[in-house]
């Protein structure tokens, strides 16, 4: 491009503004310096110098601050507005380039060089054009911003320059971008410069499209789904159902963000909700997805109750609600303590075992309130699907959760005391064995993230407090029994229940029968006759009863207006209950020969068991009743055969067993019987039938026998000590071995019998046989 002439001309500074050669533009000009330019260039030949400021916020612009190449043009027109502005329409001639600035009063002039553009195109310049134009013709199809009609104005358009000036006039370009082009004197540069950017603008115009598309996309698919539900609340509106599932779906997303489930949890939880709503309500799904959001949210996840560390006033509430058991109150009063220095204690996993009525299930309720926790009581009796336990998967009709999370739902809190009452009572069939599914709850270990099978996610079980209760160890699997601390509970003496009866039973049953202290009076007398002669047992539930009895019949006397306070003593209960239902006193009124009094562990307490012998003549038979078990028979296989081997020590005929039938009976033939622990009172019995000798009746004894003679321990001690009590015996026998389970006897049982440690059986029939005259 070659040089033109140099001119001097007036200067119309622009702002935010530029003028190409062959363009025309309208302006407005209001700048009183640019007035007077506009004025002096229609006065001369109406070309004036436009160029473009660096700044738009300049008011009266330098040579420092326009760019110092803009275009040179012809002014066409020029129309005074009102407001004092001049609307000029302006034609681009050509390029120049600032030489000089000179200096004027009134307006600002410039001495510019001109560029002319060269004639002739070569055939690089063609190619150029060609591809620019094709280039520019992609644009406006991306863009549409663009009409046809200048695509067409274009095309007709043969010099390479204009064109490029042109089209650069139609591009969304920025100020600087659009002066650099001005600035590129060059053709064949300017047109590759236009191509560079056209292919740029090409480019975000089309990743414009696509993501234009994919919003328009997603809100139709946002306001498709609106209008769908405005449609269904229309319809739901029209069949009277207010709001629909909307409104509850609202309401219960608002409980799952308070309930304090865990994240895991509350995931599933808004899940399930989501596929909640989308599911028609006629649908089966339906219910069973709302049925399980309940089950969550009617969980506790994290409310909590504060326990109550003072050891103190948890003995004290012990006390008061329960007399004896010393074990247990100091297990938990232990528990208290380590509790209230660590903060941490994983919640203990305590099995109560003892006979019915000895205050298991009451002791329970009162560790909870001595703690200040929720109770929460769960009866295993019976069960045998695991399913009770861990809960029915929720692809079942009828599913729900098993009976632990049950429990907790009713405790609505996470740290319960938890009672597993009758523990011994589960048992197995081919729906599986529930007590491998309580192995997870009791086991510290993993009781943490317990899972049932019907929430699915996991519960945290570890700050529960679980006590279970047992009458019967010996049926709970020893995997279980593994898992828990076994308290036993063996039974109350006499003295006991007297307290238990006088501070516990009596005003409760007299509340309950709406009976006053003023009406009715049991004295104390009257009570140990209750317990001797009206109840047999090692805990006091009889004993309530009979206690009932006489509420009952003292209340009809009182309303019948026949008295108007009752006394009922030791003479005058016989009135109320009737005859004496058992003997109190000694086992046997004599001493017998061939009768042995030994003492029996049974599930619910201890016993006596009268064993008894007789010797006929016959051959040999040794003949045994009273429905005894396999090991009980031995026990008398194993007597008989020490009874032969010491027949000269004990002065008894050496052919004994082949001239006589030796019958062994133990009494109450209906009731099974077994167990080593009768194995010395069989032997005694038999050797006082062979002999003639007559065995004491106030001497009651327990231990196993071997084929040598010696005494071998046994268990439940302190429940046949009881017994041995109850039945007025005045001497027990006991193994040496189990000299240690003295200490566990009440003292009051400790100081009214007496104890004798034997090892062998000549000393048991020492003490129990009486000396011949």
């Amino acid at each position: 491009m070659a040089n033109g002439e140099t001119i001097i001309v007036p200067l119309l500074p622009l702002r935010g503004l530029l003028v190409y050669p062959t363009m025309v533009l309208h302006l407005d000009v209001g700048r009183d310096k640019s007035i007077q330019a506009l004025e002096k260039a229609m006065m001369d030949d109406h070309t004036i110098f436009l160029t473009t400021q660096k700044e738009v916020s300049i008011d009266e612009p330098t040579i420092e601050d326009i760019y110092s190449i803009g275009t040179l043009t012809k002014i066409k027109q020029m129309l005074k507005l009102p407001n004092g502005t001049i609307r000029v329409l302006v034609e681009g001639l050509e390029r120049a380039e600032i030489q000089s600035f000179v200096e004027k009063e009134d307006y600002y002039a410039v001495e510019i060089t001109t560029f002319k553009e060269p004639l002739e195109k070569t055939a690089e310049e063609e190619a150029l054009m060609r591809t620019m134009l094709d280039y520019f013709e992609q644009y406006i199809k991306l863009s549409k911003k663009i009409s046809g009609e200048t695509y067409a104005t274009v095309s007709d358009i043969t010099e390479p320059g204009r064109m490029a000036d042109i089209i650069a006039s139609h591009l969304p370009l920025k100020l600087p971008e659009k002066q650099g082009i001005l600035e590129t004197v060059d053709v064949k540069e300017r047109i590759n410069r236009i191509l560079s950017i056209i292919h740029n603008e090409k480019e975000v115009l089309q990743l414009e499209k696509k993501i234009s598309q994919n919003v328009k996309r997603s809100m139709e698919r946002t306001q498709k789904e609106y209008y769908l539900r405005e449609q269904m609340k229309a319809i739901q509106k029209e069949l009277g159902d207010k709001e629909g599932k909307t409104g509850e779906v609202a309401a219960l997303t608002e409980k799952v963000e308070k309930a304090g489930m865990p994240e895991h949890v509350k995931t599933t939880a808004l899940k399930e909700l989501d596929r909640y709503e989308k599911i028609p309500s006629s649908s089966a799904e339906s219910g069973v997805i709302r049925n399980y959001i309940e089950w969550l949210l009617s969980l506790p996840w994290s409310n909590a109750t504060e326990d109550r560390l003072d050891v103190n006033i948890a003995e004290k509430v012990l006390d008061e609600e329960h007399y004896g058991l010393e074990k247990v109150k100091e297990r938990v009063l232990e528990y208290l303590a380590v509790q209230q220095l660590t903060n941490s204690l994983k919640g203990p996993i305590l099995c109560l075992a003892g006979p019915p009525g000895v205050g298991k299930t009451s002791l329970a309720r009162s560790i909870a309130k001595s703690l200040n926790r929720n109770f929460v009581r769960v009866s295993l009796g019976g069960v045998r699907d695991e399913s009770e336990i861990r809960g029915h998967r929720r692809t079942y009709i009828g599913a729900m959760p098993g009976r632990i999370i049950q429990g907790m739902k009713k405790a609505g809190t996470i740290n319960p005391v938890f009672l597993l009452d009758e523990i011994d009572k589960m048992s197995s069939d081919f729906r599986g064995d529930p007590s491998s599914a309580m192995l997870e709850v009791l086991d510290p270990e993993q009781n943490h993230n317990f899972s049932d099978h019907y929430i699915e996610e996991t519960y945290d079980l570890s700050k529960v407090m679980f006590i279970a209760t047992a009458n019967n160890l010996a049926s709970i699997p020893g995997p279980l029994r593994d898992r828990m601390e076994i308290i036993t509970i063996s039974g109350y003496t006499e003295l006991e229940k007297i307290h238990i009866a006088k501070d516990h039973l009596l005003p409760k049953q007299m509340n309950d029968h709406g009976l006053k202290k003023s009406q009715l009076l049991v004295k104390e007398d009257a009570i140990q006759s209750l317990i001797r002669y009206y109840t047999r047992e090692a805990g006091v539930r009889s004993l309530e009863r009979q206690l009932a009895t006489l509420c009952r019949k003292s209340a009809k006397l009182i309303v019948k207006q026949e008295r108007k306070k009752v006394t009922i003593t030791n003479k005058n209960i016989v009135d109320f209950l009737g005859k004496h239902q058992f003997r109190y006193g000694e086992a046997e009124l004599e001493d017998q020969i061939g009768v042995a009094t030994g003492l029996a562990y049974t599930t619910v307490g201890g016993d006596t068991l009268s064993i008894e012998v007789s010797v006929t003549p016959g051959k040999g038979k040794l003949i045994l009743t009273g429905k005894l078990g396999d090991v009980m028979k031995e026990s008398a296989q194993a007597a008989f055969s020490y009874i032969r081997s010491r027949a000269d020590q004990l002065q008894i005929d050496p052919d004994f067993y082949e001239k006589n039938d030796i019958h062994i009976h133990v009494p109450e033939g209906a009731v099974p019987k077994d167990g080593p622990s009768a194995g010395i009172t069989m032997a005694t019995a038999l050797i006082s039938a062979l002999t003639g000798r007559a065995v004491r009746k106030e001497v009651g004894m327990t231990g196993e026998i071997t084929l040598r003679g010696r005494v071998l321990p046994i268990g439940g001690l302190k429940e046949k000590s009881l017994s041995a009590h109850r039945a007025g015996l005045k001497k027990v026998l006991v193994p040496i071995e189990n000299e240690k389970d003295l200490d566990d006897i009440p003292e009051s049982v400790r100081n009214e019998l007496t104890f004798v440690l034997v090892s062998h059986l000549d000393e048991v029939l020492n003490h129990a046989l009486v000396e011949e005259k």
